[in-house]
C-alpha cells in the first residue's frame, strides 16, 4: 500500500512531506520504480534469541482448515521475548527514562541508509570492534555522514543465521558469556551518536556491543541519547555503502524495551 500511495513522489519527498524534515546525502529514489531489499531474518523455532532469554519465538496452532460454517479459517498465537531475531533496541532498554518502543519517533526509522563493511577484518577477527579510522575511511570516500543516517555495520554474520553456535560463537543455554562476533566499537560509536547525530545504529550480529562485552558500553552511549539499536539485520551485503533508503518499523509494544522488526531498504533501479 506504501509504493501505490506514494508512487508518483520519490521517497524524499514523500518524507519532508510528511513532516521530517530536510532531506540530503542519500539520492530521491522513485517509489513507483525502486527495488525493494528485505532486511529481516524470518521468526519462527530456529530464531536464535539472547542466552539468557527465557524461551525463543514459539508459533501455537489455533485453527486451519474448514469452520462448522464451511468456510476456510486460518489462526495462531505467538509468545517471545522481546530481544531476538531481527528486533529493534529502544533506548529504555539501558537508559532509564528514555524512549519505549511506542514512543520513538519515526524520524529515527526512517532515513538515508550508511553502510560500513567490516566484514574482511571480522572474517580474521570474531572480536572484532568498528574503529573510528573505520569511519574516517568510510568518509574519505563518501562525505560526512549526515545528521539522521541510520548507519547499518556489515559484519558478514548473517551468512551464519541461523546456526547459533556459528553466529553468536556459544550455544550454551543461559550462558551469555562466550559469545564472540563483531559490532561497534565505543570510540567509533561516540563519534556517530554524539558529533554525526545519527539517527539509528543497525548490525547483521546479535547486538551493538560485542560478543565479549561486559559493559555494554556502545548500548549506554547509543540509548543515553535515545539513539535505538537495529540488530540481526540480514542482506546488508546487497546494499551500496550509500544511496539507499531505510525503513525500520518496529512492532508498536507500549513500554517495550524491545520489539520484533520489520526492515527494508529502498534502491534505485
Amino acid at each position: 500500500m506504501l509504493l501505490s500511495a506514494l508512487s508518483r513522489l520519490t521517497l524524499a519527498a514523500a518524507l519532508a512531506l510528511a513532516g521530517f524534515g530536510k532531506v540530503a546525502f542519500a539520492q530521491t529514489i522513485d517509489l513507483k520504480t525502486a527495488r525493494v531489499v528485505d532486511l529481516t531474518h524470518p521468526f519462527d523455532e530456529k530464531t536464535p534469541y539472547w542466552p539468557t532469554a527465557p524461551s525463543g519465538f514459539e508459533l501455537k496452532r489455533l485453527h486451519y482448515g474448514p469452520t462448522d460454517a464451511g468456510y476456510f479459517y486460518s489462526a495462531n498465537s505467538f509468545c517471545a521475548p522481546e530481544h531476538g531475531g531481527t528486533h529493534l533496541d529502544a533506548p529504555i532498554h539501558f537508559a532509564e527514562g528514555k524512549p519505549a518502543v511506542d514512543q520513538i519517533p519515526l524520524e529515527r526509522l526512517i532515513g538515508p541508509g550508511v553502510v560500513i563493511d567490516v566484514s574482511r577484518p571480522a572474517a580474521a577477527d570474531p572480536d572484532y570492534r568498528l574503529s573510528l579510522e573505520d569511519v574516517r575511511a568510510w568518509e574519505r570516500r563518501n562525505g560526512a555522514i549526515p545528521s539522521g543516517a541510520i548507519v547499518l555495520l556489515r559484519t558478514g554474520w548473517s551468512a551464519r543465521w541461523p546456526d547459533k553456535k556459528r553466529y553468536l560463537g556459544d550455544d550454551t543455554p543461559g550462558e551469555a558469556s562466550r559469545l564472540h562476533f563483531p559490532s561497534y566499537g565505543e570510540e567509533a560509536a561516540r563519534f556517530l551518536v554524539e558529533t554525526r547525530k545519527v539517527a539509528a545504529l543497525g548490525i547483521d550480529t546479535a547486538s551493538i556491543d560485542y560478543g565479549p562485552s561486559k559493559d555494554f558500553i556502545v548500548h549506554r552511549v547509543a540509548m543515553g541519547a535515545s539513539v535505538p539499536g537495529l540488530e540481526n539485520l540480514d542482506h546488508l551485503d546487497t546494499l551500496p555503502e550509500r544511496g539507499a533508503w531505510v525503513v525500520a518499523l518496529p512492532m508498536k509494544i507500549a513500554g517495550g524495551s524491545g520489539a520484533p522488526l520489520r526492515a527494508v531498504a529502498f534502491l534505485p533501479r
